[in-house]
């Protein structure tokens, strides 16, 4: 067990499969020569060569497209995606092939295909580059969607998601890539649609995901020098989603906040609250508050991107109105 990176995550994940596996293979723009623009990939040309880690031309619709074909082929493939943003250029691709082939050939295919994809705000890279869409791919039957927070399941859940044989859409985000935590370092692969507690708590239950499950923690932290006992809940995957682990932390708690950088209009906040009104109401002693990113394009100017975006602050505030505080 090692402390590193969810860069460093990422990557022996990506290796580990590789070796472990010879169809998995990797591509994308800048992942084999550059080691990606992340540096996730880092390496992985120089072990497997050009005909598992390759370059491929600027178009997202041909990476996603390729990924879909290679999969029904035999293949394992990982596409990679230099942003979310640019998943809009490969929405076809994503939603009317990737997602449904397998329905439409009535499971006669497998379709074992990851496409990585960073995003997120914080980095001022402006309206088109800042962008949270993980509302867009959950909304859509026949993918499988996954957001870690921590190191190790950056590292546990692309295993799994390379391991799947239905599509999966792994999402990063790019403020977490140098966040350190303890990782195994040769381990299989984790569970998709699994929830952690990563806090336990009395008074309110803090549910969240990706870089907002970090924020949830922070809040947690504000609201103990409040005399304040908060649970936080890190969903990891938003498709499927555990619905038993938040309706069973709400029960305890029977107060909810539920945190998302995406905007609020039918989000995966929005689910979640619908989710534990549907079943857990009973349990409830205060509505379920949502604490989203605006309702906005992300501005570019530092001060507007991060009222944007949910700090610990709104989600204390948040609490605290929960509990009438």
């Amino acid at each position: 067990m090692a402390e590193i990176t969810c860069r460093e995550a990422l990557n022996q994940a990506l290796r580990e499969e590789m070796e472990r596996d010879e169809s998995v293979v990797i591509f994308g723009e800048d992942v084999a020569e550059y080691g990606g623009s992340f540096k996730v990939t880092q390496g992985l040309l120089d072990q497997f060569g050009e005909d598992r880690c390759f370059d491929t031309p600027i178009s997202e619709a041909a990476i996603v497209g390729m990924t879909t074909g290679l999969a029904m082929s035999g293949l394992r493939p990982v596409g990679e995606l230099m942003t979310v943003n640019f998943a809009y250029l490969a929405f076809d691709q994503i939603v009317n092939h990737m997602a449904i082939m397998r329905y439409m050939f009535a499971g006669q295919v497998t379709l074992p295909a990851a496409v990585r994809m960073p995003g997120g705000g914080g980095h001022q890279l402006g309206a088109q580059h800042a962008n949270s869409l993980e509302s867009l791919f959950v909304h859509r039957p026949g993918i499988k969607v996954v957001y870690p927070a921590l190191p190790a399941d950056y590292k546990l859940l692309l295993k799994a998601s390379i391991r799947d044989d239905n599509p999966v859409i792994f999402l990063e985000h790019e403020g977490l890539y140098n966040k350190k935590g303890e990782v195994p370092d040769d381990a299989g692969a984790g569970t998709i649609g699994e929830a952690a507690v990563l806090r336990e708590g009395d008074d309110v239950s803090l549910i969240g995901y990706g870089a907002m499950t970090f924020v949830a923690l922070e809040a947690a932290e504000e609201l103990e020098e409040q005399d304040v006992s908060a649970e936080v809940v890190d969903l990891r995957s938003l498709r499927p989603w555990d619905k038993e682990t938040v309706v069973n932390s709400v029960a305890s708690t029977h107060r909810a906040v539920v945190v998302e950088e995406c905007p609020p209009m039918c989000s995966v906040a929005q689910e979640v609250a619908t989710t534990i009104y549907q079943q857990a109401f009973d349990e409830l002693d205060a509505p379920v508050e949502i604490v989203a990113g605006e309702d906005v394009p992300m501005p570019y100017a530092k001060e507007l991107e991060q009222a944007c975006i949910p700090h610990s602050e709104d989600v204390v505030e948040a609490a605290r109105k929960a509990l009438a505080l």
